[in-house]
């Protein structure tokens, strides 16, 4: 066979493996990752600041509530995804969106475990709550104070009473979805004294089990673990029905 009629060497390959190697290192600062393959357990993420309404910096760290609703719904609808783990590393956010996501893991149909990393913080304490079983890690802390707005307040009575409500919509998800009584969650989120020139208190992840509002100090094996318990036991239920 003469030069002209050799096939060119096939060099694509390599370039497409270089590129994917470059977008590794970018993306994840590594050249290789473990290969998940098929898994029953979803994983979502609640991380940096909750966004809802209102379209925060691009330079802030978010989780964008109309990102997360969709994925809730794919979890609920997928015949493959049997459980669902949500790790929390968030310092709060938008109430209604926060409190909409919580609403929406509480009302799924497949088991759900929560691991609080780093914080669990202001709004994300319901979110933290809302699944069947929730973990929080040893040096991790969830602050737990009033609902506040940023910017301007209008000073009349409705807006107070407004807030007021809005708290209690808090206040009542968590102590349904958590042991933690009402009256000790209220004193927590009206103490003075523990958070400089605010009111509330921060809590750290042994007296979270404590006060009842987490029910297990561990990290990410055990909240796997205790998920697929979760994930065999309605499996157990369901062949017995």
């Amino acid at each position: 066979m003469s030069d002209e009629q050799q096939p060119a060497p096939d060099t694509a390959k390599p370039k497409e493996e270089k590129g994917s190697l470059v977008e590794k290192i970018q993306a994840l600062g590594q050249t290789s990752v473990p290969d998940m393959g098929p898994t029953n357990i979803h994983c979502m993420t609640v991380v940096g600041q909750i966004e809802g309404h209102m379209q925060l910096p691009p330079q802030n760290k978010t989780t964008k509530y109309e990102h997360m609703i969709p994925q809730l719904v794919a979890v609920e609808q997928n015949p493959k995804i049997e459980g669902l783990l949500i790790i929390l590393n968030t310092v709060g956010g938008d109430v209604e969106a926060g409190l909409a996501l919580s609403e929406m893991i509480a009302s799924l149909s497949k088991p759900t475990v929560t691991l609080v990393l780093g914080g669990g913080h202001s709004i994300g304490v319901p979110i933290a709550t809302a699944a069947n079983y929730s973990y929080i890690a040893e040096t991790a802390t969830m602050t737990i104070h009033p609902v506040r707005l940023t910017g301007l307040v209008i000073g009349v009575p409705q807006t107070f009473e407004y807030l007021d409500k809005m708290q209690d919509r808090v206040i009542n998800f968590v102590t349904n979805h958590s042991s933690i009584t009402e009256e000790k969650f209220k004193e927590l989120m009206f103490s003075k004294g523990n958070l400089t020139r605010d009111i509330g208190t921060n809590v750290i992840g042994t007296d979270a089990v404590e006060y009842g509002l987490i029910n297990e100090v561990g990290g990410i094996g055990q909240a796997i673990k205790k998920l697929n318990e979760l994930i065999d036991k309605q499996k157990s239920s369901e062949v017995v029905q």
